[in-house]
């Protein structure tokens, strides 16, 4: 699991290539990835967006942003834990994500970023 610690916020990513789901032949290849966030800070926050780069070796870059993680918009207290799981699509075998969360300090409404470590994605035929 690759991992990330902004202000005492831990964020994990472990990302898994899905056959069943890809269909090479028709451009079509797809990730899963799975996020731990662990609230190492002594503060109460809470996830309030996500901000994700995706980088496609056949198409480029885009943007995702919006609010939460799988409709959701956890609060974490200090100690506490939140993992999800997610998808991706890519047109190629090999491509790349990172991004951060914007959370707030529920004390003291500061807003700040959490970033998520950058991962590869690769087809395990492509890249072994």
């Amino acid at each position: 699991m690759l991992m990330a610690t902004t202000q005492g916020i831990e964020v994990g990513v472990l990302s898994s290539y899905e056959y069943e789901q890809s269909q090479p032949d028709k451009f079509q290849f797809i990730w899963s990835y799975q996020i731990s966030i662990v609230n190492n800070s002594n503060r109460t926050i809470q996830l309030q967006k996500r901000h994700w780069f995706i980088y496609d070796s056949l198409l480029g870059k885009r943007e995702v942003v919006g609010d939460g993680v799988i409709g959701q918009q956890p609060i974490l207290a200090p100690s506490d834990s939140y993992q999800y799981v997610s998808w991706c699509p890519l047109h190629s075998e090999i491509g790349m994500m990172k991004g951060f969360f914007k959370m707030i300090d529920l004390t003291s409404e500061d807003v700040f970023d959490v970033v998520i470590p950058d991962f590869t994605l690769c087809a395990p035929y492509r890249c072994n």
